[in-house]
């Protein structure tokens, strides 16, 4: 069967995308923190000026909470402001895992915005968890329905500020005072440490290899290639992007920075 399978691959008959979908649900955590974070919206609830989105950041080895933030809206700049505090407190993780919707992704399709090309020129892998498997971001799933069941009721017809204080609160609790199973029935605080990667207050400029392609992505996420348009994105227009040679003949991979974004396929 292996050997079966290496033939079909050189021979593009299988899809890297598509065996993703059929493969079975596994358990998973990241080996070290700051590997991997997940980050969502709780669903919102009434609050005495308006409806506060609970935006949550977990990280996925530690359980630990790095972010519960009171938000007016689930805006990209409303997200951005929240994460500029914490990779200020605790650093940048390699990763980060949310789901398909605003301001995430667009859909299937389009998978990037303003605010996952804005983690990748931090040097973080924006990650979107599988098409109906709700299961990828089960940590941050679990932990909303006990935030759910312990703070969130308390928070409701409250200010803003209110709401804050109490997840603040809150967060304190769950990561030093109780214990997980799935941590040895340890604490999140005493299985996370900051990351090594301090938060650049200036992205630099990225230069691309000698060897790469290098295009402008134009207006409706286009890049001209071989007298030919390839669409790699909306959220990259205006951005610069390389084009190297993959391992399959006639298809080439388009990077933005050091993340594959697209693929184009000559043949």
């Amino acid at each position: 069967p292996s050997t079966i399978t290496e033939i079909l691959k050189r021979n593009g008959r299988i899809s890297e995308e598509e065996s993703e979908k059929h493969m079975g649900w596994r358990r998973f955590e990241a080996e070290r923190p700051n590997d991997l974070w997940q980050m969502d919206f709780k669903g919102d609830f009434p609050i005495r000026e308006g409806r506060c989105h609970p935006l949550t950041v977990l990280d996925d080895h530690s359980r630990y909470a790095l972010c519960i933030g009171a938000c007016g809206n689930e805006r990209k700049e409303t997200v951005e402001g929240h994460l500029r505090g914490v990779f200020r407190k605790y650093g940048l993780p390699r990763a980060i895992l949310t789901d398909n919707g605003s301001p995430w992704g667009c859909d299937a399709e389009h998978r990037h915005t303003s605010l996952t090309v804005w983690l990748m020129c931090l040097g973080i892998d924006a990650l979107h968890r599988r098409v109906y498997h709700p299961q990828t971001l089960g940590k941050d799933e679990r932990f909303h329905r006990t935030m759910k069941a312990e703070v969130v009721h308390e928070c409701r017809d409250r200010e803003m500020s209110e709401c804050q204080r109490l997840f603040d609160r809150w967060r304190v609790l769950y990561n030093t005072e109780r214990p997980h199973e799935a941590l040895g029935m340890r604490v999140p605080a005493e299985c996370y440490s900051v990351s090594g990667r301090e938060y650049p207050e200036r992205v630099r400029e990225w230069e691309y290899s000698p060897s790469d392609a290098v295009r402008k992505v134009q207006q409706g996420g286009i890049i001209s290639y071989r007298n030919k348009e390839w669409r790699v994105g909306k959220a990259f227009k205006g951005q610069s992007v390389g084009i190297r040679p993959s391992e399959e003949d006639g298809k080439l991979n388009v990077f933005f920075r050091n993340f594959k974004i697209a693929r184009i396929d000559l043949l």
